[in-house]
């Protein structure tokens, strides 16, 4: 039997040009409580540039594998589909990438001081930093643009009182 892949059909992904091998799109940024929610895509078989997480996190994988990498490359774990972890702030600098497939992974940032991701060179040395105003800013974009409609909710079709009549045969004011 076939696996099963994520629909994404309905998702404009972004890029940024000095960061390859990743794809996102954000759902949520919420300044006051400092949450920002965004699902990436990281490519199959490629690794995405050493970095660090800056707040806590919780994730789910909803396609393929995720595969963490130590800084020097070797690989440290893998998350199935389905896995849901939780990480802390400040953790020991790695790389991420998808297995055999892309990986589609929804991320949860939560209590975020200041900056979410801090890019590093091979040396350790900060190169890039991407805080809730960054993010903010791809959100607002994807508004702007239409491509956040796509994904939003919408409402059932309402019904007025005599559609109630036609359908469940009572009047209104029997209800």
């Amino acid at each position: 039997m076939p696996k099963p892949m994520f629909d994404e059909s309905n998702i404009t992904w972004r890029k940024l040009d000095w960061l390859p091998h990743i794809a996102f799109f954000v759902y949520k940024v919420d300044e006051e409580s400092r949450i920002v929610d965004v699902v990436f895509k990281f490519s199959a078989n490629q690794k995405v540039m050493l970095h660090r997480h800056k707040s806590p996190y919780v994730t789910l994988v909803m396609q393929g594998e995720l595969r963490f990498y130590r800084e020097d490359g070797t690989l440290k774990e893998t998350r199935p589909t389905g896995s849901y972890v939780s990480g802390v702030a400040n953790g020991d600098p790695h790389m991420e990438g998808g297995e055999d497939e892309d990986a589609i992974v929804f991320f949860s940032n939560r209590n975020i001081e200041d900056a979410l991701y801090e890019f590093l060179d091979e040396a350790g040395n900060p190169v890039q930093v991407l805080g809730i105003a960054d993010f903010k800013a791809q959100l607002e974009n994807q508004i702007a643009t239409g491509t956040f409609e796509k994904v939003t909710a919408r409402a059932a079709c309402s019904r007025d009182a005599g559609d109630a009549e036609d359908i469940l045969g009572i009047r209104p004011s029997r209800w």
